[in-house]
C-alpha cells in the first residue's frame, strides 16, 4: 500500500508550530522558594517526619537516583550578568559567596563544607563534581536591555544579548561554565514571588545558540522579601514571628545567597536535567536542593530552620565565608541519605 506523504511545506510549518510549541511549554527544572510555604499547600516532610529526632530528612521517603548525565566535574565558572541596578556592596557579598565555596582557610563551618556534599556526587565514569567553583567574566546589563518583566524564555535571550556583545561578550563554555542572571529588585521574573525565587534549566540552541547551563535568581527586597528572602523576613501569614538579622546587612541580597548557593549546587549535580535528581519526571525532577529546602541546621524542617549561629552582631548565620557570615540551605548527602550541612550537630 503506498504512502502519501504531506508536500515539504506542509512539514516545514508542522516541524515550526511543534518547535514553538516545545519552546512556550518548557520549564525550569526547579522553581526554589527558601521556605515556609503558603499554608494552603502542605508539604510532605510536615507530616512525615514530625516525630523523627532526624526531622531534617529520612532515606525512607527519598529515592535520589542517578540518571546517567553529565555532572561538572571540571573547575567550574560562573559568569554573572547583573541585569538592572545594582550597588557595589551587593555586587561584593554575592562575589565574596561564591569565591568562599573553594576558599580553604575559611573558619569551620564554612561555605566550603557545604560544597563537599556536591563533591560526593559523580558521573557514570565514578569522577567527582569538581572542588573548585571560581567567578569568571561579567555582564552589566544597567539599562534593562529587555525591560522589567521578564518571561523564561526572556532570560534565554538576555543570555544571548550577554554572550553575542560587541563589547566584552560573556565567553562561551558549554562543558564547564555555568551561567547566573541576577536581576534587581525593581525587575519582575515569571512566577517570581509566587512559585519561585530562582530556578535553573540550560539554553535552547534554536535561541541562543548553544546548551548552556544557567541560572536565575531575583532580589526580592521590594517586591516579596517575606517569601524570598525568609528568614530575614517574615511573610504575612505567619504571625508574631521576629525575622532574623541579616548577617551582611541587606535583607535582599543575603536572601538571595541561598538561593544561589540552592541552583549552583543543582546545576553542578544536574545541568541537563538528566543527572541526579528524584521523580520520574526529567522536566520537573526534585534535586539536591529541592529536598532540603528550609533546613539550615540540625533539627530543622517545617517552617523551623534548625539550630544555626548567632554572630556578635545578633545577625543569625550558618557558615563561615572568606571574610563574611552566610545562612545558606542543607543539601542532600546521597550517601548518608538525608540533609546535612558543616554546622550539624551530630556528626
Amino acid at each position: 500500500m503506498s504512502k502519501l506523504f504531506p508536500p515539504p511545506s506542509m512539514v516545514v510549518l508542522t516541524l515550526t508550530i511543534t518547535l514553538f510549541s516545545f519552546l512556550l511549554t518548557a520549564a525550569p527544572t526547579t522553581g526554589y522558594r527558601p521556605w515556609p510555604q503558603n499554608p494552603q499547600t502542605k508539604n510532605l516532610t510536615d507530616y512525615a517526619f514530625g516525630t523523627s529526632k532526624k526531622y531534617e530528612g529520612s532515606s525512607e521517603f527519598v529515592k535520589l537516583r542517578y540518571h546517567m548525565g553529565p555532572v561538572l566535574t571540571n573547575i567550574i565558572t560562573v559568569h554573572t550578568i547583573w541585569y538592572g541596578n545594582w550597588q557595589r556592596s551587593q555586587k561584593k557579598i554575592i562575589r565574596e559567596f561564591i569565591n568562599s565555596i573553594s576558599a580553604k582557610n575559611s573558619p569551620n563551618p564554612s561555605v566550603s563544607g557545604w560544597w563537599k556534599t556536591v563533591m560526593l556526587y559523580t558521573d557514570q565514569t565514578g569522577s567527582n563534581i569538581s572542588n573548585t567553583v571560581q567567578l569568571g567574566s561579567e555582564k552589566n546589563d544597567r539599562f534593562y536591555s529587555h525591560g522589567k518583566t521578564l518571561t523564561r524564555l526572556t532570560i534565554q535571550s538576555v543570555i544571548k544579548s550577554a554572550i553575542t556583545a560587541k563589547t566584552k561578550p560573556l565567553p562561551i563554555n558549554p562543558r564547564s561554565g555555568l551561567y547566573l542572571l541576577l536581576t534587581s529588585d525593581d525587575v519582575y521574573v515569571q512566577d517570581f514571588c509566587t512559585s519561585a525565587c530562582g530556578f535553573h534549566y540550560f539554553t535552547f540552541p534554536s535561541l541562543v545558540g548553544y546548551t548552556l547551563p544557567y541560572a536565575w535568581v531575583g532580589n526580592s527586597a521590594k517586591l516579596c522579601p517575606g517569601m524570598c528572602a525568609y528568614p530575614f523576613a517574615v511573610p504575612e501569614y505567619i504571625p508574631n514571628v521576629k525575622p532574623f538579622k541579616s548577617p551582611n546587612g541587606d535583607v535582599g541580597v543575603d536572601g538571595m545567597i541561598s538561593v544561589i548557593g540552592h541552583e549552583i549546587a543543582e546545576l553542578a549535580s544536574n545541568p541537563l536535567a538528566n543527572a541526579w535528581y528524584a521523580g520520574s519526571d526529567p522536566s520537573f525532577p526534585v534535586e539536591i536542593a529541592d529536598l532540603c529546602e528550609g533546613i539550615y541546621g540540625t533539627g530543622g524542617g517545617g517552617s523551623y530552620t534548625g539550630q544555626v549561629l548567632d554572630a556578635r552582631d545578633g545577625a543569625t548565620y550558618n557558615m563561615n565565608g572568606i571574610r563574611r557570615k552566610f545562612l545558606v540551605q542543607w543539601l542532600w548527602s546521597h550517601v548518608l541519605n538525608y540533609c546535612t550541612g558543616p554546622n550539624a550537630l551530630d556528626h
